[in-house]
């Protein structure tokens, strides 16, 4: 598996720890790379750079992912659901250098891996609709 998608399931299971155990994400990130010491730092720095930019624009994440689930309130979902859409709206709306379609790809491959039968279509048609409406669209090509 390549880094950055180790990486992205490292972050996914900081970000469900810090959910569950309503820890800050440090603590939750310390925690998670006690018991999991032998990730290279390039796969803990990028993992703990996708927490901590979800952290940081957390409301504005949040509030697009309400935006674009219609019939679905937030506090609803399934929280690998809710944290992987939180980790694609990041890569898509605040992350540099990361291609639209490889952080939906990204995305969707956590879903089906870690979430229920129909988690990856879910997370997929949300973050879709997101880079159809809001990035596709203001890029020079569309």
């Amino acid at each position: 598996m390549r880094k950055r998608s180790v990486a992205r399931e490292c972050a996914l299971k900081i970000l469900y720890q810090t959910e569950m155990t309503r820890w800050p994400s440090d603590k939750a990130a310390a925690s998670f790379w006690e018991q999991e010491p032998e990730h290279l730092d390039d796969v803990r720095s990028f993992a703990e750079d996708i927490v901590q930019g979800i952290y940081k624009d957390l409301a504005a994440i949040d509030s697009k992912i309400s935006e674009y689930a219609t019939n679905w309130q937030l506090s609803r979902m399934a929280v690998i659901d809710r944290n992987i859409l939180r980790m694609g709206v990041y890569e898509l709306k605040f992350a540099v250098g990361i291609p639209p379609k490889v952080a939906i790809n990204e995305a969707v491959e956590l879903a089906k891996k870690y979430g229920d039968l129909e988690s990856g279509k879910f997370v997929n048609g949300i973050l879709d609709k997101i880079h159809k409406q809001e990035i596709a669209s203001q890029s020079p090509q569309a």
